[in-house]
């Protein structure tokens, strides 16, 4: 990369991405792989969103919070998924400047975001099965509201503030990005100026973000586990851990696939299981997710088989057909 001379530094129009694999015969099956695996993740996510937004029985901050995962899934999924399946279909994998900084500011907002909202959640069963009688009054409206806006402000404000800092440094005339779609790290590697003061900023925010978040996991759930261990019940417990079950095993894959890619020495890493750890979290996981929340929770089945009842009782009228509804 030629930095040396500021005055010949390129401005870039687009950046070349390398994609997940450069074998010509790969490109039709992966195409219809990963289209398949994106619109099941955007059924379920946004087949969630409308059920818990429209179904009586599931206005509860459990849901509530839900359909935020749900939201939030859609949303990095989306702002990765359609842009690498055109690259599948053509042959130049070029992608703007300008689409480069959008894509990498929305994934960053998404993915921020879905980690704050996981440990809320975890909250949420903290509070629901250590403090049952409080639940109600804890887990308020405007709690629950607390707990998604600022999660959002702070991936707004830190998104914004690491995309101005790349895209507003000076990148040299190598364009060529590593990756299936603009990330920061692979980014910062283009650049010839403050490339260090980024990865800083990036490093501690990251830390910050990966660490208390996953505090707060851990401390709900040791409550938890010490709070079931004193029940006497058998039943009560297994109730218990059939509540958090769905949102433990989330955690777990999210959680461990964030380690993977970052957590593990720096020679370990190579240019194939970067790309395969990336597409898990930025399609595979979105895709996990509802389906994990779908078919472990009764309440989410019992919501699908009545949207289902209703909408194909053709004796109703439509204006009934809907989710949550009932007849008169």
């Amino acid at each position: 990369m030629a930095c040396t001379d500021k005055h010949n530094l390129t401005l870039l129009k687009e950046f070349i991405l390398m994609g997940i694999t450069g074998l010509p015969e790969l490109q039709a099956p992966l195409f219809g792989l990963f289209l398949t695996v994106y619109l099941v993740s955007v059924v379920g996510n946004l087949g969630l969103i409308i059920l818990t937004k429209i179904d009586s029985r599931l206005q509860t901050p459990m849901y509530f919070l839900l359909r935020h995962l749900a939201f939030t899934d859609l949303g990095y999924s989306t702002a990765v998924g359609p842009k690498m399946l055109v690259n599948f279909a053509v042959d130049q994998h070029t992608i703007s400047f300008n689409w480069c900084a959008t894509q990498l500011t929305f994934f960053s907002i998404f993915i921020i975001s879905e980690i704050f909202i996981l440990s809320a959640m975890a909250y949420d069963r903290y509070v629901a099965i250590c403090n049952p009688l409080l639940y109600t009054a804890v887990m308020s409206q405007r709690l629950c509201q607390g707990l998604v806006t600022i999660p959002y402000l702070y991936s707004v404000s830190l998104s914004l503030l690491i995309i101005m800092k790349i895209f507003l440094s000076s990148f040299g005339d190598h364009n060529v990005i590593r990756h299936f779609y603009c990330d920061s790290l692979p980014l910062i590697a283009l650049l010839c100026s403050g490339a260090h003061e980024i990865k800083l900023i990036i490093l501690i925010f990251s830390a910050f973000s990966l660490v208390s978040s996953l505090l707060i996991v851990l401390v709900s759930y040791t409550l938890i586990f010490v709070a079931v261990l004193r029940m006497n019940s058998a039943k009560g417990r297994h109730k218990a851990f059939s509540t958090c079950g769905s949102h433990l095993t989330v955690i777990a894959v999210f959680y461990g696939t964030l380690f993977f890619m970052y957590v593990q020495p720096k020679s370990a890493h190579s240019f194939d299981t970067d790309n395969m750890a990336s597409l898990f979290y930025t399609l595979v996981i979105p895709m996990l997710n509802p389906m994990i929340y779908s078919l472990r929770n009764k309440e989410v089945k019992n919501a699908l088989y009545r949207t289902w009842r209703m909408c194909v009782n053709k004796g109703l009228p439509q204006r009934y057909c809907r989710f949550g509804s009932s007849p008169p």
